[in-house]
């Protein structure tokens, strides 16, 4: 297949998970009306795992892929992962949907400021106007200079600006144990080890969704977030990070229309304005992640 036919199969993939992301915030906002936000962990982690097992006992190398020697690097990212989760699924109670997508988007550039701390990566001059272009795309979408008070940041940005740095903690954990364990491996973990910190985190077993429709939002949000990784990681097979890294900035777009459709949430160009600053700043992050890899 030619490099374009490669480019639109990972458009169409892109589209899958797209749009399963964004059915993921609804769901994500509908069950939380009712249940916890780790409640929702726990029985998004119970669905998963039962998924991922089916899966894992259909696949080529079985349950033998499962054996792990680096158990607390599993350990590790699934703490980060799980706070990231909490935080994000709070935050999606709190401000516009388009404005917690934007916010998550800083995550590669907490990754770029982080990595030459924890992976000993180099810190290049192009890296750094990436990482300024984020820091002021993050400025443009909160505000946080106020009239009255000053700097000041919603509560619901912080929980956002935490989910990101959480993410990006995961995203370097990730990227070592993506070395020497199978992607079912790194997810059978996920929703295995999450499970017990929901429970820990809701003080005791999950309170039952109360009726058969929060429990469809439940499984919707599960199965939506399992589709996500399965679809962006057939993306990035199909097309290089540079190609299909920046299809992922369709979701702030379509996620402001889902606000202002489902939620009435005023549309706001700054929020758009900032996630164009995030988005250049990732893209040139990539573009140079890539050229080092090409030239070495």
């Amino acid at each position: 297949m030619g490099e374009t036919g490669r480019i639109w199969r990972a458009a169409l993939w892109m589209a899958g998970a797209l749009s399963a992301l964004s059915l993921m915030a609804v769901a994500g906002r509908e069950a939380g009306r009712v249940l916890s936000t780790a409640d929702l962990l726990v029985w998004r982690s119970v669905i998963g795992c039962g998924v991922v097992c089916m899966i894992v006992g259909l696949s080529p190398q079985g349950y033998g892929q499962l054996r792990s020697g680096l158990l607390h690097m599993h350990l590790l990212r699934n703490l980060l992962h799980f706070t990231g989760q909490f935080c994000w699924f709070t935050a999606v109670l709190m401000i516009p949907l388009a404005q917690l997508f934007a916010l998550e988007f800083t995550s590669p550039v907490w990754v770029l400021l982080l990595a030459p701390l924890f992976l000993a990566e180099r810190f290049s001059l192009k890296r750094s106007v990436a990482g300024l272009l984020g820091f002021l795309g993050v400025l443009t979408v909160v505000r946080p200079f106020g009239v009255d008070a000053g700097l000041a940041l919603d509560s619901g940005q912080v929980w956002a600006l935490a989910a990101a740095i959480s993410f990006a903690g995961n995203m370097l954990v990730t990227k070592r144990l993506s070395a020497d364990e199978t992607s079912l491996c790194i997810i059978f973990y996920m929703t295995l080890m999450q499970a017990p910190m929901g429970i820990v985190a809701s003080g005791g077993l999950p309170a039952l969704p109360p009726d058969g429709l929060i429990w469809l939002w439940v499984l919707a949000l599960a199965l939506c977030g399992l589709v996500a990784h399965f679809c962006m990681a057939e993306a990035f097979r199909q097309a290089d990070a540079a190609i299909v890294a920046p299809m992922d900035f369709a979701r702030l777009p379509l996620i402001a229309v889902v606000g202002v459709i489902f939620y009435a949430e005023p549309f706001d160009p700054f929020v758009l304005l900032g996630g164009g600053l995030i988005f250049i700043g990732n893209y040139l992050n990539i573009r140079t992640t890539t050229g080092l890899t090409r030239s070495r």
